[in-house]
């Protein structure tokens, strides 16, 4: 069978499965209109094999602009032509339709200098068993700090010196803490990895900076019960994305649940003639069984009876854009939140980070206001120990005053 076969059955392929995960009908148009386009433009020019540099040509002589690859910021009319050939070329690889986020940029090319120890990392996260998210961003730091001795011309790992972190480092120090601290986490394992394996001559672990961050230095955020419940009024129920978001809402605000569980609940999870849900944690990996509340059992069962898109998977929430496919590691819910919020006329904090996790602190606090004991907040949350638990008595600032010594009675005595 010739190339040029091959690639008109890949086409058809595709296009076959984006009728089956249920694309919308211009999507589909649209993949039709870029395939037999290319097809024209590669027989007119004779070109028989195709690739990546064929599809870069094809879109300069398709919109007149000129793209390396398939990363970086372009124009509505540019990707729309693009994502297309980057969903063939995807399956032409790997034989699986699947739609990704172009990257901002381009793909990493480790320098050739530290490949072999780069190499090797990667795939002592694997062995560890690292998260991928967790890889993802330990990965994104090393990546960049590759990137940092290549242009100071550092030939080897075992070139690596004390002055070269101090350097690389200093380009955080108008960045919090908390990432900075991160950033040294992600660098003491790379290191520790080089000179484990003997990549390196020294430990240089012993260069980096002693960052302290007490656990318990910061105050979770919190809501106000009045602004709870504007956010959840300011949900549209009767569309379908909005009774999804609403039963999502209400796991977080009435049981504390992690967005990390709530994006992989499958329904093997829901137990209905208990009334619980019963799963084991992402985060800790250790079960959890919490109760079924009415109001999020009935907001599970609308949203699962007149809004969540027909479909195969079974996680209970999916996305409502084709595929309809459960939830990616990286979403966190954020930006709905955020529009929710706006939508109810709150105000969102600029010196705190309000995201679906301060939902989570706001009902630890409602539960310390209603004396409820501590190692029953720990067991609802998920804390493996009391002492994470701890970190919400911060909030508690009514119960803080009551527990705060008068100085004149110190004086006085």
């Amino acid at each position: 069978m010739s190339e040029m076969q091959i690639l008109k059955d890949s086409m058809e392929l595709v296009i076959r499965e984006l009728e089956r995960q249920k694309y919308a009908q211009y999507t589909i148009d649209t993949h039709a209109r870029v395939y037999a386009s290319i097809l024209k433009y590669m027989q007119a020019n004779k070109i028989i094999s195709f690739n990546e540099k064929v599809c870069t040509q094809y879109l300069f002589f398709r919109t007149g602009i000129k793209i390396d690859g398939f990363y970086g910021a372009g124009s509505p009319y540019l990707n729309r032509v693009a994502k297309p050939l980057q969903v063939l070329l995807d399956y032409i690889q790997t034989k699986t339709v699947k739609f990704k986020i172009r990257p901002k940029n381009c793909p990493y090319c480790c320098p050739a200098q530290f490949q072999n120890e780069y190499i090797s990392f990667k795939e002592e996260l694997v062995y560890r068993n690292y998260a991928r998210i967790t890889a993802v961003k330990t990965i994104a730091t090393i990546n960049k700090f590759l990137t940092f001795l290549e242009t100071s011309d550092v030939n080897s790992s075992k070139s690596i010196r004390a002055r070269h972190l101090s350097i690389f480092l200093s380009n955080y120090k108008n960045c919090r803490t908390k990432y900075v601290l991160k950033i040294i986490c992600n660098l003491r394992s790379y290191l520790t990895f080089l000179y484990g394996y003997g990549f390196i001559d020294e430990d240089m672990t012993k260069s980096l900076p002693k960052v302290r961050l007490t656990r318990h230095s910061l105050i979770p955020y919190y809501w106000k019960r009045e602004d709870v419940e504007k956010l959840l009024k300011a949900i549209d129920r009767a569309s379908l994305k909005g009774k999804r978001d609403y039963a999502i809402l209400l796991l977080v605000v009435r049981l504390g649940l992690r967005v990390s569980d709530i994006r992989t609940l499958k329904f093997s999870n829901l137990n209905w003639k208990e009334k619980t849900i019963s799963l084991n944690m992402q985060k800790t990996k250790q079960p959890l069984k919490l109760p079924l509340l009415d109001d999020i059992g009935w907001a599970i069962i609308d949203y699962l009876k007149n809004g969540r898109p027909k479909t195969t998977c079974n996680s209970v929430f999916i996305r409502h854009i084709a595929p309809y496919d459960s939830f990616g590691e990286e979403e966190h819910f954020y930006q709905d939140l955020h529009r929710y919020m706006i939508k109810a006329g709150l105000e969102i904090p600029i010196d705190f980070h309000c995201g679906m996790h301060s939902l989570r602190s706001t009902l630890a606090r409602n539960m310390l206001e209603a004396k409820v004991a501590l190692p029953i907040i720990s067991n609802t949350l998920g804390h493996q120990s009391i002492n994470t638990t701890s970190i919400y008595l911060r909030i508690d600032l009514d119960g803080l005053k009551k527990c705060a010594i008068d100085p004149e009675e110190v004086f006085s005595s």
